[in-house]
């Protein structure tokens, strides 16, 4: 609304919105996305005290629990570290040094433990395979969605022709992007299962809950990187709305272009997180029902494939829309109140800030109902009306097509949204420019796609395997 319609600056306190734009910065990629790696960092740990007892005991308990402590400490001291290091390149840098560092840390424990405990290093290469794919996962998001490398920039030339071919190439950037994430993925997890069977019985499915404890070890930096991103986002509104200098802007522009993929980042390992997280939820379910193999031939377990590969784009119909008429609700306001309250625009009058943000609150809990109720339906029904082999289906199903869903689309938002910032540096016209205003529209059609629908795969699939977990003993039944 401001900057199309009204033609003013983002962040701008003349309009209604900014406020609920800021809030909304917080809400979804620290509130959200902390909540989402909490969901798939417990998830994960259950799974692995689960199948660890199976496969070494007492001993597998005690180790998956050791993993996540040397997790937990390798993240404190990164984060002292980042604190002291400074980098010629900036906090994107640094950053990434904080990164690295908790990560070989993990890494080193890990390595310890296993070694001590079971005098082998079988349990180890799962958590290593884990955390290194962690670390691939987001070097491939960055690429994809940072304005140093070139599908950003691509989009940004795009953008000279208009809109549709500005959605065009970021809608192909966002496919594009999952082809390494998978390929990854489907490493880490071969690994960890050959790694775990070397260990013994039921260590193949142990290796691979551990693979997910250990991309996930690390999440406190994790989610302190992420939260980098809305720092820097709403310290550019502050600079805005407080009328400070021109220059103050620019930085702010710039560290909000490098919060942008630090996000993108977390974003992209939220969801590799939430694929072994499903896997070793799936696991421990099998485990549970005693499915030792699942016949893709059975015609239960095709119906299951299906349903679950219908329920992602489903879900993702369902969330996109409540962003679209939630949107709509709020720019009716804002129309209402620029029409209605006069001096908004020449700053003699302050607009109503909490009724926007009335609005999006109302509509986020209003919408996520029926969305909710799928996720913990579906899987209960299935399993009722087809039996445990539907339900594996149903998980394979919504898994891939979830994982695939999610990064795509939370890359193609992330591109759209850095290709815009990247005009407004000065290339190809910079602000005002017709490339300008279609990367703005471009960058309005990713935000549910990176905000809204690609997170919420990641719930999807994870609370759909651990309702089939708890209500095993009943399919069983």
């Amino acid at each position: 609304m401001g900057k199309v319609e009204a033609g003013i600056p983002e962040d701008d306190p003349r309009n209604p919105a900014v406020i609920a734009d800021n809030v909304g910065d917080n809400v979804g990629d620290v509130a959200g996305m902390g909540s989402d790696l909490f969901e798939s960092y417990v998830g994960a740990i259950v799974s692995a005290l689960l199948l660890g007892l199976v496969a070494a005991g007492n001993n597998g308990i005690i180790f998956s629990l050791l993993v996540v402590a040397v997790g937990i400490v390798a993240s404190i001291i990164a984060v002292f570290i980042v604190r002291l290091v400074k980098t010629r390149g900036g906090a994107h840098s640094t950053l990434r040094i904080g990164t690295y560092l908790s990560s070989i840390l993990a890494i080193i424990g890990a390595g310890i433990f296993s070694q001590v405990m079971f005098g082998s290093l079988y349990l180890f290469w799962p958590i290593a395979g884990g955390i290194v794919a962690g670390m691939v996962i987001g070097a491939v998001t960055e690429y994809y969605t940072s304005a140093d490398y070139k599908p950003v920039r691509m989009i940004g030339k795009q953008s000279e022709t208009g809109a549709a071919t500005t959605i065009l190439s970021g809608f192909s950037v966002g496919l594009t992007s999952t082809v390494i994430p998978m390929v990854i993925i489907a490493g880490a997890v071969f690994l960890a299962y050959i790694s775990g069977e070397q260990f013994g019985p039921g260590g193949g499915l142990f290796g691979v809950a551990l693979a997910a404890v250990g991309m996930l070890c690390t999440v406190g930096l994790t989610v302190a990187v992420d939260a980098y991103g809305p720092i820097a986002d709403n310290a550019g509104g502050i600079a805005e709305m407080s009328g400070l200098p021109h220059e103050v802007r620019e930085i702010t522009d710039h560290l909000d272009s490098v919060g942008n993929t630090t996000a993108a980042i977390a974003k992209g390992f939220s969801i590799g997180s939430a694929a072994l997280t499903a896997l070793a939820l799936f696991s421990s379910f099998s485990s549970a029902m005693k499915l030792d193999f699942v016949n893709i031939l059975d015609p239960k377990v095709i119906i299951g494939v299906m349903i679950g590969g219908m329920l992602t784009f489903w879900f993702s119909a369902l969330t996109i829309d409540a962003v679209s008429r939630a949107a709509n609700k709020m720019i009716e306001e804002v129309r209402r109140q620029f029409r209605e309250m006069a001096g908004i625009m020449e700053g003699l009058v302050k607009p109503d800030y909490t009724r926007c943000v009335d609005i999006s609150t109302a509509a986020a809990l209003r919408e996520m109902i029926v969305p909710g109720v799928i996720a913990i339906v579906a899987p209960i029904l299935t399993g009722l009306l087809l039996g445990p082999v539907a339900i594996a289906g149903l998980l394979v199903g919504a898994t891939v097509t979830g994982v695939l869903m999610a990064v795509m689309m939370a890359n193609a938002g992330g591109a759209w949204d850095n290709a815009k910032k990247y005009i407004e540096t000065g290339a190809h016209g910079g602000k005002g420019s017709e490339a300008h205003k279609a990367a703005v529209i471009g960058d309005t059609v990713g935000d549910p796609f990176k905000d809204t629908s690609g997170p919420s795969m990641n719930i999807l699939i994870k609370l759909m395997s651990i309702v089939a977990l708890v209500f095993a003993p009943l399919f069983i039944r």
